[in-house]
């Protein structure tokens, strides 16, 4: 179950008429143009609704209580409990492609859920879209101003590769993606505490399995006491199948990072003293062995993709 057949099952049935029959022409239509240039409160008002609908409805949705009090918290905990079973209970409840499918109901209230996170806490905006579930929180952070669809997150979170955590969607959870668009370009790096003192060689970890990572950090990183709860589950991590993994201190100590050479590409994990906190994926080929290196306060990455080499630079703290 891909996210295109997701779509076309389940929303696609519900989208106005000239929306629906424009094709993709139509589509962008609707995703790009305000729905609301006049600011219209009602509007608003409806999407902190179907928000609101979302933490009435979530302790039948999941069978427990998620503590969905709009915090960045409560989108992890949501984003955990988001399963392939999960989905296909939803999946079997309501004809699909009509306003009774469970599926539908949760995704486009969930949607508004999460965007009310974003609004709350990063003080992100609404910018309506027709239909409703198709509007997107607008965030200014450090890293610039995007418009977030976070329908869209959640449609790919319940792909089957997603769920999965497989090639190429590891890393694609809807805590994930919301880390990646919301945490990480609104955080300050300069406030970490700084974990680890003083500089010192650290060396490469080879064949890495998720036990040995374990025994590796308490030997030479003693100072980095958890990975986090974010951090790949030992299933994911060694579906990665890393060559090795080397690891660097970055920001005066506030940070690791851990960059591993896997079959597909060089991934990178950042680590502060709260564990992971962002990650990054740059497909290459397996030789040349990429290489990363700290030039004072970035990171460079010199990889070779397609028999043409890549260079890409980063602050310490990451994209």
């Amino acid at each position: 179950m891909d996210t295109e057949h997701l779509f076309r099952r389940f929303f696609l049935p519900l989208y106005p008429p000239e929306v629906r029959d424009g094709g993709p022409a139509g589509l962008a239509r609707a995703r790009a143009e305000d729905a609301n240039p006049a600011a219209n409160p009602t509007l608003f008002a409806h999407l902190s609704d179907a928000a609101d609908q979302f933490v009435h409805s979530a302790p039948a949705l999941f069978d427990r209580d998620l503590r969905l009090d709009r915090s960045d918290a409560s989108v992890h905990r949501l984003g955990a409990a988001l399963t392939r079973e999960r989905r296909d209970a939803w999946m079997a409840r309501g004809a699909a492609g009509t306003a009774e499918s469970l599926l539908f109901n949760a995704v486009v209230h969930g949607a508004a859920y999460v965007g009310a996170c974003i609004v709350a806490g990063h003080g992100g905006s609404w910018s309506v879209r027709r239909p409703l579930w198709e509007s997107v929180v607008r965030q200014r952070s450090r890293a610039g101003e995007a418009d977030l669809a976070v329908f869209h997150w959640w449609l790919k979170s319940l792909a089957d590769d997603a769920l999965a955590g497989t090639e190429p969607a590891l890393g694609a959870t809807l805590a994930d993606r919301y880390r990646a668009h919301v945490e990480v370009p609104c955080a300050n790096a300069e406030d970490l505490p700084v974990m680890v003192g003083g500089a010192r060689p650290l060396p490469r970890l080879e064949q890495p399995r998720y036990d040995r990572l374990g025994k590796y950090l308490r030997a030479h990183l003693p100072e980095l006491r958890e990975l986090g709860a974010d951090f790949p589950t030992p299933e994911r991590f060694e579906a990665y199948a890393f060559r090795w993994m080397d690891f660097h201190v970055l920001g005066g100590g506030r940070m690791v990072l851990c960059a591993g050479a896997s079959p597909s590409g060089l991934h990178l994990f950042w680590l502060s003293a709260a564990g992971f906190e962002k990650s990054a994926f740059f497909a290459c080929e397996a030789f040349p062995d990429p290489l990363v290196r700290i030039e004072q306060d970035r990171i460079v990455t010199m990889t070779r993709e397609s028999g043409a080499a890549r260079v890409h630079e980063m602050l310490w703290w990451g994209p």
